[in-house]
């Protein structure tokens, strides 16, 4: 009859355990020294050795001949422990056995002395699966044994095991097994089964077995029918969509590709490769490529992909966007296991989700995702050329012991508008004759500064002739006028700076000395509302105007034609400008 090849291999010494050293060391030297507890408790995860060096130890510490800590295996105490036919050595699996009858019926029939060997073992498996009062009976046997009584406990919860049981058993814990250690068992198995077994295909058994040596057993097992494996068969055979599909998905999605993204996730899912799976594999490339973006040297990051194309995935993804990417897969895999508990829907559905939102991040809400768009934000408010599209009077020095009584002559300097604007201006000069002009240019859309508090004729007067909140063709906020300055001064919080300076989606205007902000769209509304933005808004807009301002948020965007009629309007009523 045939045996699975994890129950074949099963080791049957310390010594032939794999990767537990620091375990399996210090079990042979209390067997030979005699210095043997009364209670093991054994904590790793699936596949370490944790049940296979319990069953090595009650052959060890009841062998007649042990060899250096090792079971003979020959002796019949070793060989009648084995093959089950010695009682005083019982395996319990806790998760069937997990009431509190079944551990008072143990703890009675643990009292007697054992028939054929010097010690009575048991031992426990998944011991957290045990109840409170369960517990509660196996403590007072832990806490007062027999002299010829030993439990090894088993466990892959640490957390669920009471501090009662852990504070009276020695407590070895079990690692992850290397790739290599799980490569190095892997080839030996295969060359004694007769099957060749390629490097590439070694490499990725070992990694889907996530430090399990069972895992890895039971993978070899399934993909050796052939006499030769190799990483293709190995895909194939386990159903998983290989290293280049899942890079090429990845690079859709990273580029915005969408029909490409889709149309390899229905090959993927066409060829019955497992969802599931899929998603992992791609988390894994995600993940890696967030380590090699942090530490291109890491020792942490996997043999799965090449150093070159996570290199090419760091260059065009952000850390932001890499996070926003693996939540998105995470999101993905609790759906798939929610419908297939509910069938509500298949598992394509979800990961196809997964890929438009990765492809399209202005339709996901999560905290990655926003980040990564607050981060293309940042890098389009980098520094640019200011746009000057409208005039700027500049009044200079009057002199206050002129005798004549000779007014000011002012200075009107157009600076060119940027290169994607429609409008053009004239140079021209504008006599600033008397207080009461420039009081009615102020009433427009003219504005003037008084610098120092000082009067006209008796200090410098600085005239700015600027349109509040005008736009240009090319979609962008005039930095001349009174919003301009509010950003300026808001420069120092890039994160807020860059949100309030996207003219596409963001207006502002003084108007009767109210700032008014207006926004398309209702969730940027909320961010505005919120005290991390309209706190230091209020303090940029009072430091503009001199006094506390009243702010005022209005839903929608004036059109570029109703606003540039207005404005033109205003200025060519006062002939302080004239358009052409």
């Amino acid at each position: 009859m045939y045996q699975a090849l994890y129950r074949k291999y099963r080791p049957r010494t310390f010594s032939d355990v794999f990767g537990q050293e620091h375990v399996t060391a210090t079990l042979q030297r209390q067997v030979m020294s005699g210095r043997l507890s009364h209670a093991y408790l054994f904590v790793g995860t699936r596949g370490t050795g944790k049940t296979t060096c319990a069953k090595v130890l009650s052959r060890a510490i009841n062998c007649e001949n042990p060899v250096d800590g090792d079971p003979c295996n020959k002796c019949p105490s070793c060989i009648g422990i084995e093959n089950g036919s010695i009682l005083d050595v019982l395996e319990l699996d806790a998760a069937s056995n997990n009431k509190v009858d079944d551990v008072r019926a143990l703890r009675e029939e643990a009292i007697y002395s054992p028939a054929n060997v010097d010690k009575r073992v048991y031992i426990i498996d998944e011991v957290h699966m045990l109840s409170n009062q369960a517990f509660d009976a196996l403590l007072k046997i832990l806490e007062e044994p027999p002299e010829h009584l030993v439990f090894i406990l088993a466990t892959t919860a640490l957390h669920k095991v009471p501090a009662t049981i852990l504070s009276r058993c020695q407590r070895f814990s079990f690692k992850r097994l290397s790739t290599g250690s799980i490569a190095a068992r892997l080839h030996y198995v295969a060359e004694n089964e007769g099957f060749e077994l390629t490097e590439e295909a070694v490499d990725e058994l070992a990694f889907l077995a996530d430090g399990s040596m069972r895992d890895a057993l039971s993978l070899l097992d399934q993909c050796a029918s052939d006499k030769v494996v190799d990483l293709q068969h190995v895909l194939d055979t386990i159903g998983i969509a290989g290293q280049q599909e899942v890079l090429k998905l990845v690079q859709a999605a990273a580029s915005g590709d969408t029909t490409v993204a889709l149309s390899i996730l229905d090959r993927i899912y066409g060829n019955g490769r497992d969802m599931i799976s899929l998603l992992s594999e791609m988390a894994t490339l995600i993940r890696d490529t967030l380590l090699f973006k942090l530490s291109a040297e890491s020792p942490l990051i996997s043999r799965a992909f090449e150093r070159g194309e996570l290199s090419a995935l760091a260059e065009v993804l952000s850390p932001q966007r890499l996070f926003s990417y693996l939540d998105t897969i995470r999101e993905a895999g609790y759906d798939i296991s929610r419908s297939a508990a509910t069938m509500a829907t298949g598992t394509k559905l979800p990961v196809e989700m997964a890929l438009i939102k990765m492809c399209y991040d202005r339709i996901s809400d999560d905290m990655g995702t926003l980040l990564s768009r607050i981060e293309q934000l940042e890098n389009a408010a980098a520094p640019r050329a200011i746009s000057r599209g409208f005039a700027q009077v500049s009044a200079d020095a009057v002199s206050s012991t002129s005798t004549d009584n000779e007014s000011a002559q002012q200075k009107l300097d157009i600076a060119a508008a940027d290169e994607d604007a429609d409008v053009a201006f004239d140079d021209t000069s504008v006599d600033v004759g008397s207080t009461a002009e420039i009081e009615a240019a102020v009433n427009g859309t003219v504005e003037v500064d008084a610098a120092d508090d000082a009067v006209v004729g008796a200090a410098e007067v600085d005239v700015d002739c600027t349109r509040q909140n005008s736009r240009h063709p090319s979609g962008t906020i005039s930095e001349m006028g009174f919003w301009a300055s509010v950003l300026e001064q808001l420069k120092g919080d890039i994160s807020i700076h860059s949100l309030l300076s996207d003219s596409e989606r963001i207006q502002g205007e003084l108007r009767d000395n109210d700032l008014i902000i207006r926004a398309g769209d209702l969730f940027i509304i909320g961010l505005i509302e919120s005290r991390k933005f309209m706190d230091p808004l209020k303090d940029a807009a009072r430091k503009v105007l001199g006094h506390d301002p009243v702010i005022r948020i209005e839903a929608g965007l004036e059109t570029i034609d109703d606003n540039m009629v207005k404005k033109i309007a205003d200025l060519e009523r006062f002939d302080v400008v004239k358009f052409e």
